[in-house]
């Protein structure tokens, strides 16, 4: 794998793009997963679907038309959400369904032979080209910077709504430029997992890195080292077996957080067994 690695420049792009999905999966994850916005993410994820269409309809790159709608689904997820005029889960419902249907009907009127988006919709590491590496180069920037540059006030943000008060932080600013980084998330992962498959890896790093450690910072860097394994994993497997990727990275996520849910679980039962061992032998004076 490592002699294919050096001397093929699809698997070093395909290598490349795992890093940068666990990067930023390690940065916003988090961010999704403490705030709850799980199922946001996924509306934002499938909405992006029209976009893919849109992009072969109009005859423009179809990430850069994911992009554009999972941008303009964020936002507008986020305007309806702030003002209440409906419930959260039917808003995710309506552009998540709306997305998809915009996708189907703009390649059902595209001229031509219809196009494979087989690897938008399930992913395919090893299909990701050098404009994609560069998208995707740009946009984890982008979300790394803003996170990691104001990270006092989005920790506030998430953990300390008295101290964003006090300090007059404007939270409806927050919350939209927060959808904003989720789109841009997003558009990096369609390439590695796809649109169907973009929640597994948002979601089960972060959630596998909190079972790890409750300071953000490092539930953060965990969160990109699962999501690097999970990655690279993948990336070796499809490449040995010739199968999906994103299926592959998926499983490999699902397992890695079942495997550190049930290893901090048995290492929590493990110090409240010895700690009640401990008290037992004070109660008895110290009597073995």
């Amino acid at each position: 794998m490592i002699e294919a690695l050096l001397e093929y420049r699809f698997l070093q792009h395909a290598f490349l793009s795992g890093l940068l999905a666990s990067v930023v999966c390690g940065i916003i994850g988090v961010v999704i997963v403490e705030k709850k916005l799980v199922m946001m993410s996924g509306g934002i994820a499938h909405a992006s679907y029209g976009g893919v269409g849109f992009g072969y309809y109009v005859g423009i790159a179809p990430i850069a038309g994911a992009f554009l709608f999972a941008l303009l689904s964020a936002l507008g997820i986020g305007y309806i959400k702030r003002r209440g005029a409906a419930r959260s889960d039917v808003v995710i419902g309506l552009f998540w369904s709306l997305g998809m249907a915009l996708g189907i009907l703009f390649i059902a009127l595209r001229p031509g032979y219809p196009p494979d988006v087989s690897s938008y919709l399930f992913g395919n590491i090893l299909s990701v080209t050098r404009s994609d590496l560069l998208l995707m180069l740009a946009l984890t920037a982008a979300v790394a910077a803003v996170i990691l540059v104001f990270f006092a006030r989005w920790k506030a943000y998430l953990f300390d709504d008295e101290f964003v008060r006090i300090k007059g932080i404007n939270t409806a600013l927050m919350e939209y430029l927060l959808l904003v980084l989720v789109a841009m998330t997003v558009v990096v992962l369609i390439r590695v997992v796809g649109i169907i498959l973009v929640l597994a890896l948002l979601t089960a790093p972060a959630a596998a890195a909190a079972q790890v450690t409750a300071n953000l910072k490092n539930r953060m860097a965990f969160a990109a080292l699962f999501g690097m394994v999970s990655c690279f994993a993948g990336l070796a497997v499809s490449y040995r077996l010739n199968i999906a990727s994103g299926a592959v990275i998926v499983m490999v996520s699902a397992a890695l957080y079942l495997l550190v849910t049930l290893g901090s679980a048995a290492v929590r039962a493990f110090g409240r067994g010895k700690s009640a061992g401990a008290a037992g032998t004070a109660e008895n004076g110290g009597a073995p």
